[in-house]
């Protein structure tokens, strides 16, 4: 049935999920098929501790760019360019290929933003109430977090009832998780791991899922997992440790309250590692943490 694969705007935006929103963004469209969008985080901090001060500043973080073009009326390409601290570094956030089969089943491949939780996927600055990102999600995870892969996601309603679900193998983390210059485990010390664009640091792919269900009277729970190898355990068939794995778990709900129209989202995350046993006590085995927006 042709009309499955059809693309119903008012449906998707009625029924949008966390998992649309890297979709669901504004595009200054036109007949051409490619459409444009982004936008400016800008800031102003008057900062003083013991009575002593630095006084005012301005601050532009980032600058985020969105292009989007539909190839067919199965295929579309998707990305985002972020441009942060004055353009000091330029970042690939998301630059994936779409081919949708069917709701139920569509295939993603490229740069992945990968679905732990609720921020990293739904981190545009201006959908948000604070000036500052989540600590827990870019001290503890490393929001903004993508990666090469590719995987599959979907989506259903029933009624009042919507379900969507994603799953992706894609490159992940280094050893600079627990070698680093926190001096602790960290994982976003891998975000600066640029060569994860190009292969994986051990050969061992990353899984992250997640599936989420959402009442439109009540809101939308959502179920994660971000999980595999990230320590280089052998090179070029010498054996250099054991292999060390990460866990991740999250759960992350939003609501709007009917009687005042309050948006409220909130995630809390579990983070394991195999650390060595010669690392000191700073390198935590186990980390928690959230925010309520």
């Amino acid at each position: 049935d042709q009309s499955l694969l059809k693309d119903d705007r008012s449906d998707s935006l009625e029924n949008a999920m966390n998992m649309d929103a890297l979709s669901n963004r504004v595009y200054a469209t036109s007949s051409s098929p490619v459409s444009i969008g982004g936008y400016l985080e800008a800031d102003y901090k008057y900062i003083g501790e013991d009575g002593l001060t630095d006084g005012h500043s301005f601050r532009i973080p980032r600058v985020t760019l969105f292009i989007t073009s539909s190839i067919s009326s199965r295929i579309k390409f998707m990305s985002e360019f972020e441009f942060e601290e004055g353009g000091e570094e330029i970042a690939i956030e998301f630059a994936a290929m779409d081919v949708n089969f069917h709701p139920l089943l569509n295939l993603r491949g490229g740069v992945v933003v990968n679905p732990i939780g609720a921020f990293n996927q739904n981190h545009d600055g201006p959908k948000w109430e604070f000036v500052d990102r989540p600590i827990a999600m870019t001290q503890m995870l490393p929001a903004t977090w993508s990666n090469v892969g590719f995987g599959l996601y979907g989506k259903m309603y029933q009624q009042d009832w919507a379900f969507g679900y994603e799953a992706y193998l894609t490159n992940g983390f280094d050893n600079s998780i627990t070698t680093n210059t926190e001096n602790r485990t960290f994982l976003p010390a891998s975000k600066n791991n640029k060569e994860r664009f190009e292969e994986s640091s051990n050969g061992e792919p990353l899984f992250t899922g997640k599936i989420a269900v959402r009442n439109q009277n009540i809101g939308e729970l959502g179920l994660s997992y971000m999980g595999g190898i990230y320590n280089t355990y052998e090179d070029e068939g010498l054996i250099l440790d054991e292999p060390r794995r990460l866990d991740v778990f999250a759960v992350d709900f939003n609501t709007e309250l009917p009687f005042s129209e309050t948006y409220i989202v909130g995630e809390w995350a579990w983070v394991f590692v195999d650390v060595p046993n010669t690392f000191t006590q700073q390198y935590g085995e186990k980390q928690s943490g959230g925010f309520l927006d």
